[in-house]
């Protein structure tokens, strides 16, 4: 297995990382923005993504997008093809954007915003914190890229204040020394638990 960065020469692969995609969102149920063949190739010749290969079949992928000019950056679209599930591949794709994302933009913040739990997890590992969505950017083709989200009605009604998604952020610039607590998977779960029933309450009553 090799988890290079992609170039041009990877193109070939855009079509099923982006059938792959939404075939997880399909089967999750999650909240997932859809994205076309031609982005994915944009991301690879400005060599802002990864992606992993056994041979010549694809495995996984996980691309770069800068924001606010340049101040935040977010690792995007982190998929492994269900071949390859179950093999904790997915944490060293993660590992392997998030150093790439640290050496292209050493001085921005990297933020995600994510249903999935296992993506939470890896996060915090990584020494993201739990964040508001007013800490993230405010560049609004961001947020604009939410719109084809099963889920982008709640982040509507909330004024893009918040959403089914958790909002996490690392600082390089962050002075606190403070010693990083481990949040486990059970606290995401319990965090994604009380948001659901907070906007299904929401929902129900405006009805």
């Amino acid at each position: 297995m090799e988890i290079i960065i992609a170039d041009q020469t990877h193109s070939i692969y855009a079509q099923i990382i982006c059938d792959t995609i939404e075939e997880a969102a399909q089967v999750r149920g999650t909240g997932i923005a859809r994205r076309e063949p031609t982005y994915i190739i944009s991301k690879m010749e400005k060599r802002n993504a990864v992606i992993a290969l056994d041979g010549k079949k694809f495995a996984g992928f996980c691309y770069i997008e800068t924001w606010s000019h340049g101040k935040f950056v977010a690792n995007s679209g982190l998929i492994v093809h269900p071949d390859y599930r179950g093999q904790g591949l997915s944490k060293k794709i993660k590992k392997q954007i998030f150093e790439h994302s640290r050496t292209k933009f050493p001085e921005a913040k990297i933020f995600s915003i994510t249903t999935g739990l296992a993506v939470m997890k890896l996060n915090s590992n990584l020494g993201y914190t739990p964040v508001t969505f007013s800490e993230l950017t405010k560049d609004q083709t961001f947020w604009d890229g939410c719109q084809t989200c099963k889920n982008h009605d709640i982040l509507q009604r909330t004024n893009q204040s918040m959403c089914l998604c958790t909002g996490m952020l690392y600082d390089p610039n962050s002075k606190q020394k403070t010693e990083q607590k481990e949040i486990t998977s059970n606290a995401f779960s319990r965090l994604k638990s009380i948001k659901h029933t907070l906007f299904l309450k929401n929902k129900n009553n405006k009805t």
